[in-house]
């Protein structure tokens, strides 16, 4: 039998029983030794691609909800993530990231908007990454067409969607059907850490 069918069943075994969290750095060594010998991503059972925890938060249009925000994820972080091994450094960064999109929202996207206007913030652990997202109701923009602030200069703007895409590994922005715009910010585990 092929070492990539060998590992897709012990893989689904393994997600079978109550200490899949437990063992999933062991799994992980595993995935990436025979996908290095392979040179192949054999790690596509679908249920593996299935949120680990997810949790979420609606709050008004307010800067002074930023302490509330942060510490809701900070929870988060303290419940799920420290014991999957993600580093302080980490956290710190998804923190910082989700405080700069917060802010983004309130200050830029609902600055002609009621304070009583919604941001929503929903938070994903996957097996392999963490998903933050922030919905809110402002105009539609485009990052794409902020100029990336050069080394040594000052200019009006842009610097926060520039801090952004340091912090995280993705980000996107998109208008979603419901007519609200979402910031997505992602950042993976590093290897040989869940």
């Amino acid at each position: 039998m092929p070492k990539s069918a060998i590992f897709c069943i012990l893989v689904e075994k393994i997600r079978q029983t109550r200490f899949f969290l437990a063992i999933r750095k062991i799994l992980l060594k595993v995935q990436n030794s025979i996908t290095s010998n392979l040179g192949l991503l054999i790690f596509k059972t679908p249920s593996m691609f299935s949120i680990v925890q997810q949790d979420h938060l609606t709050v008004k249009s307010e800067l002074s909800l930023l302490n509330q925000v942060q510490q809701w994820f900070e929870q988060f972080c303290l419940k799920y993530l420290f014991q999957l091994g993600w580093s302080e450094s980490q956290l710190y960064r998804l923190n910082l990231a989700l405080a700069e999109g917060f802010t983004n929202a309130v200050r830029h996207a609902h600055r002609a908007l009621p304070p009583e206007t919604t941001i929503e913030i929903e938070v994903s652990l996957w097996i392999d990454r963490l998903e933050i997202k922030i919905w809110d109701y402002g105009k539609p923009f485009n990052p794409d067409a902020i100029a990336e602030p050069e080394p040594g200069t000052l200019q009006a703007g842009g610097y926060g969607w520039f801090l952004l895409r340091r912090l995280a590994d993705r980000v996107v922005y998109e208008r979603s059907a419901d007519d609200r715009n979402c910031l997505l910010i992602v950042k993976y585990a590093q290897q040989g850490q869940v």
